[in-house]
């Protein structure tokens, strides 16, 4: 049998991936800080993991045949405390040697979009496309390029390495819930009161499962796929969020012009351990969103996206069941 560590298995990604791996047959070791109840009901091998730790990363990889790195920090606030860069450009790294000295074959590493320059690409993004490097990009989306390369360094010729880089992602099984599964709901609870301009890519997350699998299964090694679903506006997003729960979507535009010079006194002024409503990270997002290109992910590894109003249903739909 088949077996598979999967870090970060308590994530949005991480609990739709281990279902897929236990349907496929594959025995799941599930690797995170803690146990959550988005795999509570599981039948895995859970260990306590953290990326910083490099002794409980080679415990984790011990007998593992494929190694699925999703662990990472995910921030629209910068790195007050330096953890988002030590947990998403050290931990690729500790993971990569942890794997390496375990005797892992494959190693899939799910990166994120923004290791691509999403202000320089222009229009449009690719696997050519520049990648993040530079003060001008916030903090997080510099931490998943600069993991990239430490990730890639540290397994050298000894570790086959394959990394996918999401848009964001939607999907079910969002315990916590996601940035991206938050936004859903204050749209859906009209908690965000006007149409902020701009957009982004937004993916369904057994999309991503599948991307990720074909990755393990078919991707080049050394080699960078973007899976990426629809990219829409906010605007849309939220008339979609309104038309699918019969509520009614904000009909006051803001333009980016207004709302950004703001958003560093939103971040201020939010209380400690709440979500603030827009940052100038999450606003950099919005503004430097291209059009991202899954082609290579479709030749390649055969991958194939749902329509956003489908993957937006599913999750309202999950959220509701689960009284959220």
């Amino acid at each position: 049998m088949t077996r598979a560590t999967v870090t970060g298995a308590s994530g949005l990604v991480g609990a739709n991936l281990v279902r897929r791996l236990l349907d496929a047959g594959v025995e799941v070791r599930a690797a995170d800080l803690r146990r959550s109840v988005a795999i509570d009901d599981l039948d895995i091998d859970f260990v306590e993991v953290d990326v910083r730790d490099a002794a409980s990363l080679a415990a984790a990889f011990q007998g593992a045949d494929v190694v699925f790195h999703l662990a990472a920090m995910i921030s629209i606030v910068g790195d007050p405390t330096g953890d988002v860069w030590e947990v998403n450009v050290g931990g690729p790294a500790n993971a990569a040697n942890a794997a390496r000295s375990a005797g892992v074959t494959r190693f899939v590493h799910c990166s994120s979009v923004h290791a691509f320059d999403l202000e320089k690409c222009g229009p449009s993004l690719d696997e050519t496309g520049p990648r993040t490097i530079g003060d001008h990009a916030p903090v997080y989306d510099r931490s998943k390029f600069a993991g990239e390369q430490g990730l890639l360094a540290a397994a050298g010729d000894e570790l086959d390495v394959v990394i996918v880089n999401p848009t964001g992602v939607i999907g079910r099984h969002d315990h916590t819930p996601s940035r991206t599964g938050e936004t859903i709901l204050q749209l859906r609870d009209r908690k965000i009161p006007v149409n902020v301009a701009g957009g982004f890519d937004f993916v369904d997350v057994r999309d991503v499962v599948d991307g990720l699998i074909a990755a393990w299964e078919h991707g080049r090694t050394g080699e960078n796929y973007l899976l990426s679903g629809t990219r829409i506006s906010i605007k849309e997003l939220g008339q979609l969020v309104a038309g699918l729960t019969d509520t009614r979507a904000p009909i006051i535009d803001m333009p980016l012009s207004l709302i950004t010079p703001l958003a560093s006194l939103v971040l201020k002024l939010t209380p400690s351990g709440k979500t603030p409503l827009f940052t100038p990270d999450s606003l950099h997002a919005l503004r430097y969103a291209p059009t991202v290109s899954h082609y290579k992910a479709a030749t390649e590894l055969g991958y194939r996206v749902r329509p956003i109003h489908e993957t937006v249903a599913d999750a309202l739909t999950w959220f509701t069941d689960h009284g959220m």
